[in-house]
């Protein structure tokens, strides 16, 4: 619903109302975090400064496991049709010669291309399309949030202004997707943590006819004096990325010496610069990230430089880790704690990914003291050896630690925390994606017969049984069981193997902690129903 449909159900001036979720923040975090709550039930208010998508691109990268949280959001195939795959990722040095290279598959194990190419005005458009489609939501733009309040126990409170004057919101859950500059981090006590990185760049996006010497991915150029990132995104789109120390515009001869090592341009040429902006590239983690039922996602949360596209990837990782543990909770009943593991699994991973984009960027400017050469050159013996190259493209997303919602055995370590691969799969005569297959609740899939017990676990569960034997998918799942030496996985809602079956043992329960956080009181409401009445709002506390 936007804002013009939702007039009727906003709050008169100076009045109060309940909703379970309010999301500050209509960027591709915060709708998505939406969309996810919604089809599962859960009614939001999402607030948005602006009135519509900013209309610049930013981010233009994403990976498969992300373009999954899309398919989860229900707009994977929009999405396909903006999207165009990348080749991978090419260092070179200052001559603009292959130091190394990283490929990227067009068909990732998450069922879609490990890189994908792509316009964010584009992306947030189709998702609030999709958006305005759910009842479950509610998008007020043009306001201004003014306060995030969050007492010991009780709904937190969010004050907002518009043209009519203040209102105010009580809510079970706040997420503060309102990026770097957020009030929502300042509301529950956040500070940053300086991670060590800090350069100014520019941006340059260019839509152009003129023929452009280029691969099917990502240039980074490894230049103490001029380093450089390229990369095209479209039929007739290109990005660089430059690190100058002149802060003055572009005129026409500087950007065609900037350029000319990629593509000749004229003053006759078309040749049109979209946008032209200058950026602090900074490495930053929030050090906290929830106070109470306030949480912080996407850059409100952490900021990385954008050297390994990883910027929008982590915010969408960050909605879908916490959506389906608040939907649970709000909708279900289940144990409260359950929401402590998003802060405990989701940091260590932005740390990662942050760590890995200041490493790549250092590759890049090699530094600027004297063993700066000699960094270069083992950086380029390093990249050279196949299995340091293979570990690189697979270092996005390692498995989760050990905790709550990930129970590692001794002998039977393997798949406990990863992903589970998504093959295309024949069910009653019908192609279609795993996921789709496994539905929005937690997931069992087995290549052995199941005990009563384990059956009757899964019910209570909500969990939905997928025999691998079963589904068409030329067994791939089947040898990726074998592979972690188990005939059967306990998958969560977001893909992540919570625990495996050990050969003759118990039925996933003995004593696991995820059993008692993850029972519930109530049954799921089913994406095609309507949510009931709202049930007096009960706090989140820490």
């Amino acid at each position: 619903m936007t804002a013009d449909q939702a007039g009727s159900r906003d709050t008169a001036p100076g009045s109060a109302q309940k909703v379970p979720v309010v999301i500050i923040g209509a960027g591709p975090v915060g709708v998505t975090a939406a969309l996810l709550l919604a089809r599962r039930g859960v009614r939001t208010v999402v607030l948005e400064r602006h009135r519509d998508v900013y209309p610049l691109p930013r981010a233009v990268a994403m990976d498969d496991e992300v373009r999954r949280i899309l398919q989860a959001a229900g707009v994977h195939e929009e999405f396909a049709d903006i999207a165009r795959p990348a080749g991978g990722l090419r260092l070179l040095d200052a001559r603009h010669r292959v130091i190394a290279e990283f490929r990227r598959s067009p068909h990732g194990r998450h069922g879609f291309p490990q890189t994908s190419m792509f316009d964010q005005p584009e992306l947030e458009r189709l998702l609030r399309d999709a958006l305005a489609c759910r009842p479950e939501c509610e998008l007020r733009g043009q306001v201004e949030v003014t306060a995030v309040q969050q007492d010991a126990d009780g709904p937190a409170r969010v004050t907002y202004r518009d043209n009519a004057g203040e209102h105010l919101l009580w809510a079970d859950a706040v997420l503060g997707c309102d990026g770097a500059g957020s009030i929502t981090r300042d509301a529950i006590g956040a500070a940053w943590e300086d991670l060590r990185f800090e350069e100014r760049w520019t941006v340059i996006d260019v839509r152009t006819s003129a023929p452009v010497r280029c691969w099917e991915g990502v240039d980074q150029v490894c230049d103490p004096h001029r380093p450089a990132t390229f990369m095209r995104i479209g039929e007739d789109r290109y990005r660089w990325e430059f690190r100058l120390s002149d802060e003055s515009e572009l005129d026409h001869g500087r950007l065609r010496e900037l350029v000319a090592p990629w593509v000749d341009i004229s003053h006759g040429d078309d040749f049109h610069v979209v946008r032209q902006a200058r950026y602090t590239f900074r490495a930053r983690i929030a050090d906290r990230w929830r106070r109470g039922g306030v949480f912080l996602l996407g850059d409100a949360a952490h900021l990385t430089p954008p050297f390994v596209g990883q910027g929008l990837c982590a915010g969408l990782r960050d909605a879908y880790n916490l959506t389906w543990k608040l939907a649970r909770v709000l909708q279900q009943g289940a144990d409260e704690r359950l929401l402590d593991t998003y802060e405990a699994e989701r940091k260590p991973h932005a740390r990662h990914v942050i760590r890995l984009a200041v490493a790549t960027g250092w590759a890049m400017t090699g530094g600027q003291d004297r063993a700066a050469a000699l960094r270069r050159r083992a950086l380029g013996a390093v990249c050279r050896i196949p299995a340091v190259t293979g570990m690189a493209t697979r270092g996005l997303s390692p498995a989760l630690s050990a905790g709550p919602l990930i129970r590692r055995r001794n002998r039977f370590p393997g798949l406990a925390g990863t992903f589970c691969p998504q093959p295309w799969s024949t069910v009653d005569g019908r192609r279609t994606r795993l996921d789709d297959v496994l539905g929005d609740s937690l997931a069992v899939l087995t290549a052995v017969p199941l005990a009563p017990s384990l059956r009757a676990l899964t019910e209570g569960l909500g969990a939905r049984i997928v025999d691998v034997r079963e589904v068409g998918d030329d067994g791939t799942l089947a040898a990726w069981l074998r592979s972690g030496r188990t005939g059967a996985v306990l998958l969560r809602p977001d893909r992540v193997v919570l625990d495996v079956l050990a050969p003759g043992g118990d039925d996933f329960t003995g004593t696991a902690a995820w059993a008692p956080l993850l029972c519930t009181a109530r049954r799921p409401v089913a994406p095609t129903e309507q949510p009931a009445p709202e049930p007096a709002l009960r706090s989140i506390t820490q």
